[in-house]
């Protein structure tokens, strides 16, 4: 079986990634530079990490975090008041397991939508679910499916995420409806990062 052959079985098993990597070695001749058990742990380890990319892209656009933020790259100067020790252990996502609750309050324009959607990129590395909302249009999609008759079953949907990250949560004051609905997102279990300026109730 010669290499085109090779690289159409490839493509047929769904192994695109490893399709690119085996004819760019093959156009570079650079298989001569290595033992066909490097070569084959090459092959192996870049179609492995091309889906894993592919499956964090996908996570990161269904929760909706649109920002290309990173845990890694937040700004620790002196005048943001952030402390590193505290972000460091975040970056662990313990939180998620103990059902612990994360309230970021600041100035607007003080990079709190940058650091929540870090967070929610961090969660989906090891392939958790995330979903960022704006907290009103949350509430008015839920308002409306009290109406509908199906508020339960997306209760249940946000149930299934491992983190739920609130935007603008508390910018202004919540109805009765929007307490029992807050208060229903929170008695689901569900781990809750609220971005926000401090909350009136």
């Amino acid at each position: 079986m010669n290499n085109n052959q090779t690289i159409d079985k490839l493509k047929q098993m769904r192994l695109r990634a490893m399709a690119q990597f085996h004819t760019r070695y093959i156009k570079n001749n650079q298989y001569a530079q290595c033992t066909p058990d490097e070569c084959l742990v090459l092959l192996t380890v870049h179609e492995w990490e091309d889906r894993q990319n592919k499956n964090t892209q996908s996570l990161l656009k269904k929760a909706g975090v649109s920002q290309k933020a990173s845990m890694a790259e937040v700004n620790y100067t002196e005048g943001r008041n952030l402390d590193k020790n505290m972000f460091d252990r975040i970056r662990t996502l313990d939180f998620i397991s103990k059902k612990e609750y994360i309230i970021i309050t600041g100035p607007s324009d003080g990079g709190k939508s940058y650091l929540s959607q870090a967070m929610g990129h961090q969660t989906c590395l090891p392939k958790m679910k995330v979903i960022y909302t704006n907290t009103a249009r949350l509430f008015t999609r839920l308002k409306l499916a009290k109406v509908d008759g199906i508020y339960l079953k997306e209760i249940y949907k946000l149930n299934k995420t491992d983190l739920h990250i609130l935007d603008d949560c508390g910018l202004q004051p919540f109805d009765s409806l929007a307490r029992e609905t807050l208060l229903d997102i929170l008695m689901n279990g569900l781990t809750n990062v609220r971005r926000s300026s401090p909350p009136s109730f």
